[in-house]
């Protein structure tokens, strides 16, 4: 049995992909689906904030496409918004602040329908759950997972809109956020009735070092007949990722604005 860590990548299928937005953008993404069976339910990965370092491989979501297809019979789909650079490449267009943005989410969630990907639940990221509270509530999404939520562009009709739609919405809110923190989330999520709130102990905006605790809490709503924890060794083939192309970057540059203090060097983070 071999540790899985920050770098690990368990086997999946694995495919670049376009998607094409109303608007006329191309769009860069990436599909990972378990290796040797079908997908029981489905993620769409909606990045933190572009301007401030936020892309399809901000670590969260790096993590979840490397592992949860093996660790989860989940498909994971990320892509960048418009704008926005990453290995994969960069997405036409330029950032919108939440406006043109609805778009790329229509376009991936048509992706996953027309791809017949099932069981499909959006999973945002800072600014990303702005993007899911405003734009996600599509008749092809069964729920939505928070993290970090900030309400930065959202507004009460769009939190009403989810009320109305009695669809699961899951906040993972860290204790220790650098935006809204537990007790104010709860104030704040309380118009939506069906919301969960789940303060997450310890914690902080960028997850470091959290990140198998946030996919556990994915794992636990979007496929609950996977036990959790998920396992943290692998029996079997793994590779390792190459983060040398973020080296230059430090774990600061996934946050809406930097955060002081050390961090861990490029690729080494926790979990």
């Amino acid at each position: 049995m071999t540790a899985i860590r920050a770098s690990s990548i368990l086997p999946a299928r694995r495919e670049d992909i376009e998607l094409h937005t109303a608007d006329g953008l191309r769009l860069v993404g990436e599909l990972a689906l378990p290796a040797d069976r079908d997908p029981a339910a489905t993620i769409i990965c909606l990045h933190p904030l572009p301007t401030h370092g936020g892309m399809m491989d901000s670590h969260v979501f790096r993590k979840a496409a490397w592992r949860l297809p093996a660790l989860a019979d989940l498909a994971v789909l990320r892509f960048n918004t418009r704008g926005t650079t990453s290995v994969r490449g960069t997405s036409e267009g330029a950032f919108d602040n939440a406006v043109g943005e609805r778009y790329d989410v229509a376009a991936a969630i048509e992706y996953a329908e027309f791809a017949e990907l099932p069981n499909v639940w959006l999973l945002g990221w800072s600014f990303g759950t702005d993007l899911t509270i405003r734009y996600g509530c599509d008749p092809v999404v069964r729920g939505a997972i928070l993290l970090s939520p900030p309400l930065r562009f959202s507004t009460p009709d769009d939190l009403a809109n989810w009320a109305a739609s009695g669809k699961p919405l899951v906040a993972l809110v860290p204790e220790f956020d650098d935006y809204l923190r537990p007790e104010a989330a709860r104030e704040r999520f309380a118009a939506v009735g069906q919301a969960e709130v789940v303060a997450m102990a310890g914690a902080k905006h960028l997850w470091v070092g959290d990140a198998e605790n946030v996919l556990d809490e994915v794992v636990r709503r979007v496929n609950p007949a996977v036990p959790v924890p998920l396992p943290r060794t692998w029996d079997g083939p793994m590779e390792t990722g190459d983060a040398s192309a973020y080296a230059d970057r430090t774990v600061a540059s996934f946050a809406d604005r930097p955060v002081p203090g050390p961090v861990p060097a490029a690729g080494d983070e926790p979990d």
